[in-house]
C-alpha cells in the first residue's frame, strides 16, 4: 500500500479537522502518500481529490468544522454510485482509504471494503450515537458549547424568575442533553430514551418553586419533540413564566476541546495502523478508555445505549 485517502462525511463535527491532522501526518511519517477527498462520497464520484502535504493540515486542529468539507451523498448506495467513486480510486491511485462521519458514512466505507478498497471509520458526530464507542469525535466540544448557553441562560431566568425550555441537538440520542443537564444544574432532562410525564415536570417544577427555587432551565433533547411543542404542553399546568430556545447548529461549530483534539488524534493515527496491517470494513471507537474496533456490520445491528444513570443522577441533584 502506497496511496490512503481521506474524506469526511455527512454533518461536521469538531475535532474533524484534527482527525485529518493525525491521519495524514501519520501515514505521511510511515512513508505513505496521501490524497484528501473533498465533499465525501459525493465528491470521490466526482473526483474532488487532491494530494496532501505535511503542510495541508498546519494549524487545523484548532479550527471547527472540516478542511475537506463534507456533504449527503444517498447515491452512494447504490450500485452505480459505487463504481463511479472506485474508477477515481483507481484513477489517483488510492488503495484504501479513511473515513470520517457518522453511521451513514460507515455504510459507505463498507461498500468500498466490499469492493476490496479497505476503508477504516472513524466516528465524528456531535451526537455520540455510535455504538461500540463510549465517545464521538465533537461530543465533548458540542456539550461544553451547550453548557456554556445554560449558564447564560440561568443568569437571565434568575433575573425574570423564569423558566427555559432549551432544545438541543442529538437526533435520536439524548447524550448532549445528559451531559450538558448535568453539567449545567438543569432543573429537569427529557431525552428519547427515557419516559417522561409533563403533568409531573410541572409538579416538580411548582414544589420547586413553592421552595424559593423561583427559575429552572430545562434541557429537551430534539429527538422527543420542539421546545415550543413542549412549553405549551407545559403551560397547561401552570403559570412558569415559560420562554424556549433552541441550540440548533452552532453546537456543531466552534474551535474542539482538549478532549476531543486528542480523541480524534489518537483515533486517526490508530486508523492508518489499521491499515497498514492490510484490515479494512472496520470502525474505531474508545471504550474505558482504550482504543477498540470493530466489524462495521455489528455497528449496524447494535443501538446505541445512552447513560441512564446520569439520566438518574440529573434527577437526584435537581431537587
Amino acid at each position: 500500500m502506497k496511496r490512503i485517502g481521506i474524506m469526511t462525511s455527512g454533518g461536521d463535527a469538531p475535532g474533524m479537522n484534527a482527525a485529518i491532522r493525525a491521519v495524514a501526518r501519520k501515514a505521511m511519517h510511515e512513508g505513505l502518500e496521501v490524497f484528501g477527498i473533498n465533499y465525501g462520497f459525493a465528491g470521490l464520484v466526482a473526483g474532488d481529490i487532491f494530494q496532501m502535504t505535511a503542510q495541508s493540515v498546519n494549524d487545523t486542529i484548532k479550527r471547527g468544522g472540516t478542511m475537506l468539507y463534507s456533504a449527503r451523498y444517498p447515491e452512494f448506495a447504490q450500485e452505480e454510485g459505487q463504481l463511479k467513486g472506485i474508477e477515481q480510486l483507481n484513477k489517483f491511485g488510492i488503495e484504501a482509504l479513511v473515513v470520517i462521519g457518522g453511521d451513514g458514512s460507515y455504510h459507505g466505507a463498507l461498500r468500498l471494503t466490499e469492493h476490496g478498497y479497505n476503508a477504516i471509520g472513524l466516528p465524528g458526530t456531535i451526537d455520540n450515537d455510535i455504538p461500540y464507542t463510549d465517545f464521538t469525535i465533537g461530543f465533548d466540544t458540542s456539550v461544553n458549547t451547550v453548557v456554556e448557553a445554560i449558564d447564560r441562560l440561568q443568569d437571565t431566568a434568575a433575573s425574570h424568575e423564569r423558566t427555559f425550555v432549551v432544545e438541543v441537538m442529538g437526533r435520536g440520542a439524548g447524550d448532549i442533553a445528559l451531559w450538558a443537564g448535568v453539567a449545567g444544574a438543569a432543573s429537569d432532562v427529557i431525552i428519547p430514551e427515557h419516559d417522561f410525564d409533563v403533568k409531573k415536570v410541572a409538579e416538580k417544577l411548582r414544589a420547586s418553586r413553592e421552595a424559593g427555587q423561583k427559575h429552572a432551565v430545562i434541557v429537551l433533547a430534539e429527538g422527543v419533540m420542539h421546545a415550543d411543542e413542549f412549553a405549551k404542553e407545559l403551560s397547561a399546568y401552570g403559570d412558569f413564566q415559560l420562554r424556549s430556545t433552541v441550540l440548533g447548529h452552532v453546537v456543531r461549530g466552534g474551535s474542539p476541546t482538549a478532549r476531543d483534539r486528542v480523541l480524534a488524534s489518537e483515533m486517526g493515527a490508530y486508523a492508518v495502523e489499521l491499515l497498514l496491517e492490510g484490515k479494512g470494513g472496520l470502525a474505531i471507537g474508545i471504550q474505558n478508555n482504550k482504543l477498540v474496533n470493530h466489524n462495521m456490520l455489528d455497528l449496524f445491528d447494535a443501538k446505541h445505549e445512552a447513560q441512564l444513570d446520569l439520566y438518574d443522577l440529573a434527577h437526584d441533584l435537581s431537587i
